[in-house]
């Protein structure tokens, strides 16, 4: 088992949790209206006057053998819209009940 958290910009809305859907990945948890700063490049998510934009956040548990196939995805949907922000981060699960 994994975890995949992805962080991305709000305007991309439920697409995020559609790609884990067709992958058929349903478990996840989704926070709305988080502020954030990409690494490199990018403009700032705050949600103030200057950075109006936000983010969304999803923490998702998947089989091992699907974040390969779940990452192609989420990074061909960054390639095509690189301006509003979309990163996967993915770590191996210890244990779960």
């Amino acid at each position: 088992m994994k975890a995949i958290f992805i962080a991305f910009n709000q305007a991309y809305n439920m697409e995020i949790a559609d790609i884990l859907e067709e992958f058929g990945c349903r478990g996840m948890t989704m926070w709305q209206d988080v502020c954030g700063r990409g690494t490199s490049t990018g403009e700032p998510h705050l949600g103030n006057h200057a950075w109006p934009t936000m983010n969304n956040a999803i923490l998702a548990m998947v089989p091992a053998d699907k974040v390969d196939a779940i990452l192609e995805a989420l990074k061909a949907k960054d390639e095509d819209t690189p301006a509003l922000g979309l990163r996967a981060y993915v770590w191996s699960v210890e244990k779960s009940y």
